[in-house]
């Protein structure tokens, strides 16, 4: 469920609109969501319905809108009777201006760490989020007690986004919004002061000026006060051709590559087209955004194509996951579980942490991890779990990366987890498989057998991978040959070895 105040005060169920008639009850949701789990009470409900002068009957009806949203929110959400007043628990649903929040908030502190692409991203992600002015179908008395506050957040992430867009050399682009926000903002004196740094860095240096002189104006006109230090000391700079106002350096600084760290995908992979349509609808986030985690478990036997399967689903996902794609084999060569650690540090190497040799402490690199992750549309991909207990530092915290799990094992309880058990090959497509993956012609001149030796794969990937590098290190050999080897049972499992490989 979805919870919208960002606009038009509207909840969402399955991508489906639920119908709340009227605005009294429209505002009575705003104002439970508004006090984040608070009792609102029933004082506070009546003055934000009615101002000073409530209707005699004001407990039965605030009863009776807390009654028509009980019976239109469903199971989901509980609204309850809590002296003086109600209280709103939206349990998981998504609620637009914390998810705005959060995001302004993670913007904020990638611009003051230096990451300014990122930042100026983020900054975007949470301006998106409105669809309109805030709280436009409820009261006027909700609506002048919540509106400054959510449209006062709006406009700092606004101007921060805007910062980082000149930090980044978009000046240009810049010029027709902060035109039209100046107008909207007369007396915001950073975005006067924004607008005349971008018009500077496209060379208009006395549209600069003039900029700075209406604002001048207006600041005395409606306040009676002088421009602030920072407006002034723009117009200073912009006077004197200080390098201060210049466009930046790292306009020229081509954007680093997201990283990517997966291996090589199967060529001759075959079917499993349903797994990967259900991965392709589950893993991407929607529109852009998820409120929810977004986690998959391929498990299966050995052999069975769990890693070739995710491989090829992350391949096919780049567009979801711009930021990234991080694989990471949860098992030593010998068959052990990988120390977590280890792990860690070699995932935020990849996402461009600089890490030493000495960093040991695991909750400490638990900690990096999901802070270098939140944000960040990254997909994740966990081979060979083990244990839920395993998987556990190796998750991120936030919504925005996708998490891949393989496992030879169903695992345990974790959170947003959607779970395939993959299954055999049907013959057909070991056939398909095996004729990708040897020579044709000789499958095409001997049929049958390439049928028989599918059919002997017991729908294991991995056994008709085995079998076509046998085939192709003997390009003389005959099918039917290797057929009849494969038909007896007590040694088959010694032809299928090749190269490292072998069915266990």
């Amino acid at each position: 469920m979805e919870f919208r105040v960002l606009g038009p005060v509207e909840v969402r169920r399955d991508g489906e609109s639920i119908v709340l008639s009227g605005t009294k009850v429209k505002t009575v949701l705003a104002a439970l969501l508004l006090a984040r789990g608070r009792v609102v009470s029933d004082a506070q409900l009546s003055r934000l319905l009615w101002g000073w002068n409530p209707p005699v009957t004001v407990s039965a009806q605030i009863y009776t809108y807390i009654s028509r949203l009980r019976m239109r929110l469903g199971d989901g959400v509980r609204i309850a009777r809590q002296l003086p007043g109600y209280a709103l628990d939206a349990g998981d649903a998504r609620i637009d201006f914390l998810e705005f929040e959060r995001l302004s908030r993670l913007g904020t502190e990638a611009q003051e760490a230096g990451d300014v692409e990122r930042a100026g991203a983020l900054l975007q992600d949470a301006l998106e989020l409105w669809r309109g002015p805030a709280l436009s179908n409820v009261t006027e008395f909700l609506a002048d007690t919540e509106l400054p506050r959510l449209e006062e957040a709006r406009a700092v992430t606004l101007e921060n986004r805007i910062e980082a867009d000149l930090e980044l050399g978009r000046h240009r682009g810049l010029i027709p919004e902060l035109t039209s926000l100046v107008s909207e903002f007369p007396v915001r004196e950073r975005m006067r002061a924004q607008l005349m740094k971008a018009l500077y860095q496209c060379g208009r240096q006395a549209d600069a000026l003039t900029a700075y002189h209406a604002g001048r104006r207006v600041l005395a006109d409606e306040l009676g006060v002088d421009p602030g230090a920072e407006l002034a000391s723009v117009y200073q700079a912009v006077l004197t051709g200080d390098p201060a106002v210049a466009p930046p350096a790292r306009a020229a600084v081509a954007r680093t590559a997201p990283p990517s760290t997966l291996p090589a995908d199967v060529p001759e992979f075959t079917g499993r087209r349903a797994e990967l349509a259900e991965l392709g609808r589950l893993l991407p986030p929607s529109g852009g955004r998820s409120w929810h985690t977004r986690r998959f478990l391929v498990a299966g036997m050995p052999g069975i194509g769990k890693t070739a399967l995710a491989v090829r689903a992350a391949n096919e996902s780049l567009d979801a996951f711009p930021d990234g794609r991080l694989y990471v084999n949860l098992s030593r060569p010998d068959g052990r579980p990988a120390d977590p650690r280890d792990l860690l540090v070699g995932m935020l190497r990849s996402l461009g942490e600089p890490m030493g040799t000495g960093e040991s402490d695991l909750d400490e690199l638990v900690r990096l991890y999901r802070t270098r992750t939140t944000g960040r549309r990254i997909l994740i991909l966990l081979d060979n779990a083990v244990s839920e207990l395993q998987l556990s530092p190796l998750l991120p915290g936030a919504p925005e990366p996708g998490v891949l799990i393989t496992s030879q094992t169903l695992l345990g309880p974790i959170g947003g987890l959607h779970t395939r058990v993959l299954g055999p090959l049907s013959t057909q497509e070991s056939l398909r498989m095996l004729t990708a993956s040897a020579d044709p012609a000789r499958v095409a001149a001997e049929p049958q057998a390439a049928l028989d030796i599918a059919r002997y794969c017991a729908g294991l990937p991995l056994a008709v991978r085995i079998v076509a590098t046998r085939l192709a290190a003997r390009p003389s050999s005959s099918l039917r040959r290797f057929a009849d080897r494969l038909a007896q049972p007590h040694g088959r499992l010694r032809e299928l070895e090749a190269r490292g490989l072998s069915v266990p």
